[in-house]
């Protein structure tokens, strides 16, 4: 996966030496206000594969991390809708699909508050411990067979997973002092951990559930969290510190103004809570409908707050136009390409002839795993392109526009294929593959530049705050799936597929008509950037 945190908000391109501008880094009290507390040289330690120990330390935690992670989420939703008689909870399939997406949206609506909370109170580190001791909870939680523990389990891994998402990433940065020229080699190493559990994961979870109920694997997803935060507490001296203080800490004066945010959030966070269980018709309508207006209302508030502040230039206020446009890209293509856990997966159960490759059966599940097997193949062949790219065709908006045009053809190609295969599981195994193929062509066209262009073109007064759009990019778009999944149950797969992929590929032509006016308003921050 190219974790959008990967993220996802543990941003390298957020931490990296071109985005530390007009200071002095001789300055000690600097170097050590972004190292994050470590003030060690970082160049003598090559305890790990030449880089410093604690990249391995992090390596290995966020490795069973995202083993837990994807491991619980290639089950969830087979878990929820499946019957009582074998293991699963009988919810409606739609409602099922659409509470996957939402628990989705919430991670990455939490993680906004996870991320201001490391960079402003406890630090990248804490943030990672405690979220991953969270994480490991709410999977003990799940594997208990009853019913009440896996609601409690499923907010639970959401909210440890929004509290460490936007940190691991952080913590890696700090690891090394802003000149060192191992930095983006290091990133690249730890993003191999992602790709290595989320393969995996959905393998031995698999394998498990089949043989002892869901339950047990999502036991297999609190023990790889375990070994991860094992490792994570035995090694935590290789980190020398890194991430153990936050970075922006919270001073006296700012408590005021925090506290009347938090009672004001908490009025909001309430209102609208109580106003979705009072008109929804059910308690899982109610969540889903929650969720959605508090990720469209987040996401409104940030953007509203950063166009009318005044600490804003105008030359940043037209930055942050163009992102506009760019935003709403992304979330349209997240509301398609985190459906691999919902519609997809439900496709791939329902509607596909599962039969073997090389002598092995084929489970529903694996089909989670060709995404990070082909980010592992197609990664430095797309990487390799950027770099002779540099500079020429196509810019910061063609590569967006690609991207989001290729996930509403991968949906225009799956409405096809469900139109060929009608009912039963008839649709070929290489169909839903190449879906999967073409998802993550395009997610290698935007999730690193989407992350690199929200770093570049956040106003400087918010610039710790920037990478909380792009997750919420991901929280809208899983909660828009969401509702599409619950508002258009009765429109079937072939319709539901054509639907959202014509949209999305339809706003790609949009993109791509707006990319000179992008390039415009952006020129230069591309030329600091290429110049740096």
């Amino acid at each position: 996966m190219v974790d959008s945190s990967r993220p996802h908000q543990d941003s390298p391109v957020a931490d990296s030496p071109a985005n530390v501008t007009d200071v002095d880094l001789d300055d000690p009290a600097t170097r050590e206000a972004i190292s994050g507390g470590r003030t060690e040289p970082s160049l003598p330690d090559r305890g790990f594969l030449g880089h410093p120990a604690g990249l391995g330390t992090l390596f290995n935690a966020e490795l069973w991390e995202r083993f837990s992670y994807y491991g619980m989420r290639a089950i969830l939703a087979y878990y929820l809708y499946d019957t009582a008689t074998n293991g699963g909870l009988g919810v409606e399939q739609s409602i099922a699909l659409a509470i996957v997406a939402t628990y989705g949206a919430s991670v990455y609506l939490l993680s906004v508050l996870g991320g201001w909370l490391a960079d402003r109170v406890i630090g990248a580190f804490k943030a990672t411990l405690f979220g991953g001791i969270v994480i490991m909870a709410g999977h003990i939680f799940l594997s208990v067979p009853a019913e009440a523990f896996s609601w409690l389990g499923i907010a639970v891994v959401a909210l440890g997973t929004g509290l460490q998402k936007a940190s691991v990433s952080s913590v890696v940065g700090q690891l090394y002092d802003p000149q060192d020229g191992r930095r983006d080699s290091g990133f690249s190493i730890f993003y191999m951990s992602i790709n290595i559990g989320s393969f995996f994961s959905p393998f031995v979870v698999t394998f498990l559930k089949d043989r002892w109920g869901y339950h047990a694997g999502f036991s297999a997803a609190a023990i790889g969290m375990a070994l991860g935060l094992i490792g994570m507490f035995l090694f935590r001296k290789n980190l020398r510190g890194a991430g153990s203080r936050p970075t922006n800490p919270l001073t006296r004066e700012e408590i005021p103004g925090v506290v009347r945010l938090v009672g004001g959030s908490a009025v909001v966070i309430a209102a609208v809570f109580g106003i979705s269980f009072a008109v929804s018709a059910d308690n899982p309508t109610a969540i889903i409908n929650g969720v959605t207006a508090l990720s469209i209302i987040t996401a409104l508030g940030v953007f509203v707050t950063m166009f009318k502040s005044p600490k804003v230039t105008a030359r940043e206020r037209s930055h942050l136009q163009a992102y506009v446009p760019l935003w709403i890209g992304a979330v349209l293509f997240w509301m398609i390409f985190e459906q691999a856990a919902s519609k997809m997966a439900a496709f791939a159960a329902d509607r596909t002839d599962l039969g073997e490759v090389f002598g092995i059966g084929v489970s529903a599940e694996f089909f989670q795993s060709v995404n990070p097997l082909f980010i592992v193949l197609l990664a430095p062949v797309t990487a390799a392109l950027w770099m002779k790219r540099a500079g020429r065709f196509p810019g910061t908006g063609a590569k967006f526009s690609i991207g989001v045009l290729l996930a509403g053809l991968s949906f225009v190609l799956l409405a096809y294929y469900s139109h060929l295969w009608p009912s039963g599981p008839t649709a070929p195994m290489w169909a839903l593959a190449s879906v999967f193929v073409i998802q993550t062509i395009g997610e290698l066209c935007l999730s690193p530049v989407g992350i690199s262009a929200t770093s570049k073109l956040a106003p400087a007064a918010f610039a710790t705050q920037s990478m909380a759009l792009w997750f919420l990019a991901s929280a809208v778009g899983q909660s828009a799936a969401a509702q599409a999944i619950r508002l258009m149950e009765g429109m079937g797969d072939t319709t539901f597929f054509l639907t959202l992929g014509l949209i999305t590929a339809g706003f790609s032509l949009v993109l791509m008509a707006l990319t000179p006016w992008i390039a415009r308003h952006i020129k230069d921050v591309d030329e600091r950037v290429t110049t740096a």
